[in-house]
């Protein structure tokens, strides 16, 4: 079966001269769900910005078959959903049931399908009695899940999320796990929640320095590498 995604010897240097990645090569195959490990600044949210074209470095990337070119962005984006970080920076339209349904509108569904499609995510995500309220009244684990939703609306085959338990408490993050594990998209985790990754990676790799230094289970890796790692993002976080 081929890859959903294959990247081959991908390279990219930042204009004040710090080289992020330095020769990754990885394949994401159909089902799985694998996570990124690493320590602050060793190139995992630059190697996802790559995925769908955000950032552009060099080496080949290929997503569903297509290169990851700027003609075939519109294409690898319907692909690819993309849930950053903080919520809030997806979260922007005056209720729920519009952001979710904003990237089905943008791509060219008549309104009634769009909401449609949106009313279908936020089931997907247990949260469609907050169809019309406003984003910022809704907590952390509920921004996350609407994020989630605005994705799903989209209906893609690979979900990347960027350090995704950030700002939930233990309720939030189980909900969370659960609700990713019982998705049936390919997906890539950037995390350095152990507990999390755990709980729904089948396969992880370990980026240092640019590069991926270790792939396998997370336990192999963390047994591998220790804790050091997820301690110190933890840190630089706070």
């Amino acid at each position: 079966m081929p890859p959903l995604i294959e990247v081959r010897d991908l390279r990219f240097q930042y204009e004040d001269g710090t080289r992020a990645l330095q020769g990754v090569n990885f394949r994401l195959q159909p089902g799985e769900t694998v996570a990124l490990l690493g320590a602050n600044g060793s190139g995992k949210t630059t190697f996802v910005l790559h995925l769908n074209g955000l950032l552009s470095g060099q080496g080949s990337i290929a997503v569903c078959g297509m290169a990851v070119e700027p003609r075939n962005y519109a294409a690898i984006r319907r692909k690819i959903g993309l849930v950053f970080q903080d919520s809030d920076s997806q979260l922007f339209m005056p209720t729920v049931i519009e952001d979710v349904a904003f990237g089905p509108l943008n791509h060219g569904l008549s309104p009634h399908d769009a909401i449609h499609r949106a009313t279908a995510a936020l089931e997907r995500v247990g949260m469609p009695a907050a169809a019309d309220k406003a984003p910022y009244h809704l907590s952390a684990g509920e921004k996350k899940r609407v994020a989630i939703a605005g994705i799903l609306a989209m209906d893609p085959e690979i979900l990347v999320l960027d350090e995704p338990t950030t700002s939930l408490d233990p309720i939030g993050q189980r909900a969370l796990s659960e609700l990713l594990a019982n998705l049936p998209q390919a997906k890539i985790l950037v995390t350095h929640d152990i507990p999390f990754a755990r709980a729904i990676c089948t396969r992880a790799v370990f980026f240092q320095n640019g590069t991926i230094a270790a792939e396998g289970s997370v336990e192999e890796l963390v047994i591998r590498f220790g804790w050091d790692f997820a301690v110190e993002q933890t840190k630089s976080s706070l």
